[in-house]
């Protein structure tokens, strides 16, 4: 059986705070994140700016996130405004916030990996496939 797998990469710049954090973390600070999304499917589909099926996903659809946040991105927001509250603003729950959000934007069948950095030395990656 055929498998493809994409891998696009990103950035965006955003501030946040943990609630409740007894440290520097629970006051208001950037970072720019870098997120890699991995998306694999078995066949290859159409997209909204694509007729054709030729992709596994669109990456346009897969970049949403870098969008400013005035246009429904995370760029040059307060995550903590942003985001649900259901999401507190750790790496952890930003990943699971972009997959979740990712996840209803591509066709049924792909499967996707976030991964998302807050420094160059540290990050955490989230799948729920």
């Amino acid at each position: 059986m055929p498998k493809w797998k994409l891998v696009t990469e990103f950035t965006f710049d955003s501030a946040h705070y943990i609630r409740d954090y007894n440290g520097p973390c629970g006051r208001l600070h950037g970072h720019t994140y870098k997120v890699q999304i991995e998306a694999t499917a078995d066949r290859l589909h159409a997209s909204e700016y694509c007729p054709h099926q030729v992709m596994v996903a669109d990456f346009k659809t897969l970049r949403w996130a870098k969008q400013d946040a005035t246009k429904g991105g995370l760029d040059h927001g307060v995550l903590n405004d942003i985001m649900p509250p259901e999401y507190e603003t750790t790496a952890e729950m930003i990943a699971q916030y972009i997959y979740d959000e990712t996840k209803k934007r591509v066709p049924e069948g792909v499967r996707l990996k976030v991964r998302v950095s807050e420094t160059p030395n540290s990050w955490v990656e989230y799948e729920d496939d």
